[in-house]
């Protein structure tokens, strides 16, 4: 009993010390944080954001995602695509199986995710592929975040990379949460609007709440993750929408998935 109350504390330094380590990594790496549009595309249509002084057109947009075996919680399968834009074809994808064992922590998911997604991302970049993407798309937070700095963000300053941040579900931040924007989504103004702007009650914004398709009472958030303002943020939403989620982050997620399931298929027929 005495070793196991032993072990114990020892585990719980050592989470002490992680998280003591990551709140000092994430409040470095967001002095390196640009939110305006910062990037040498423009979008290719008469009135697309950042047009003057663009170099080039905007043509390859990336989308990560991880997902995590059902039968091996620890094995997991992130994914990395590119898709043509504005055809929304997939024109690149790469996946890496791995063992994460670093523990899910709210607020610090990229501490989790993050070195996977930034291999996949080397990995194009050490070959010099021509469709290493422009862009990037993360299936998480941007600075719509309890610390104003989630896994877009970390994978934007990291990667030196614009990103844009798509949430499923809103973290509450700021007297932000879900039944306050149910409510202004729902409010007799707001009624015919894609999209709503997320002021916190301090008065900052945060990002924005938006409609992917009619109808939809699912809203995603999006918010900005690195060299991107939230106007040409949601503008790229809108233009990569074919569903509910963005068609990068959802190719990314429904291979990834595909990827753990035919391995487990596998396994249990061997």
């Amino acid at each position: 009993m005495e070793k196991q109350s032993e072990e114990g504390s020892l585990d719980s330094l050592t989470s002490s010390q992680d998280h003591q380590n990551w709140i000092a990594a994430q409040d470095f790496l967001r002095t390196k944080l640009i939110t305006d549009d910062c990037f040498t595309w423009k979008l290719n249509t008469p009135a697309g954001p950042s047009e003057q002084g663009a170099l080039e057109v905007l043509r390859y947009v990336g989308g990560v995602d991880i997902s995590f075996s059902k039968d091996e919680p620890s094995m997991a399968c992130g994914t990395l695509v590119v898709l043509d834009f504005p055809n929304l074809q997939v024109v690149y994808e790469d996946f890496s199986l791995v063992a994460v064992h670093v523990p899910y922590v709210p607020g610090f998911l990229a501490f989790r995710e993050a070195p996977v997604l930034l291999e996949l991302l080397e990995k194009m970049k050490r070959c010099n592929n021509p469709f290493y993407p422009q862009l990037l798309l993360v299936d998480g937070n941007g600075i719509l975040h309890p610390r104003g700095f989630g896994l877009a963000c970390h994978l934007g300053v990291v990667a030196d990379l614009p990103t844009i941040g798509i949430g499923k579900n809103l973290h509450h931040v700021d007297g932000l949460n879900q039944s306050r924007v149910r409510q202004l989504l729902e409010a007799e103004e707001n009624h015919a609007k894609d999209f709503i702007t997320l002021v916190g009650g301090s008065g900052q914004i945060w990002g924005a709440a938006m409609r992917s398709t009619q109808g939809s009472i699912k809203p995603i958030f999006i918010s900005i993750g690195h060299r991107i303002s939230l106007r040409t943020a949601i503008t790229i939403a809108q233009m990569t929408c074919k569903y509910r989620v963005p068609e990068p982050i959802r190719q990314a997620d429904i291979r990834s998935r595909d990827y753990i399931r035919k391995l487990q298929t596998n396994a249990k027929t061997m």
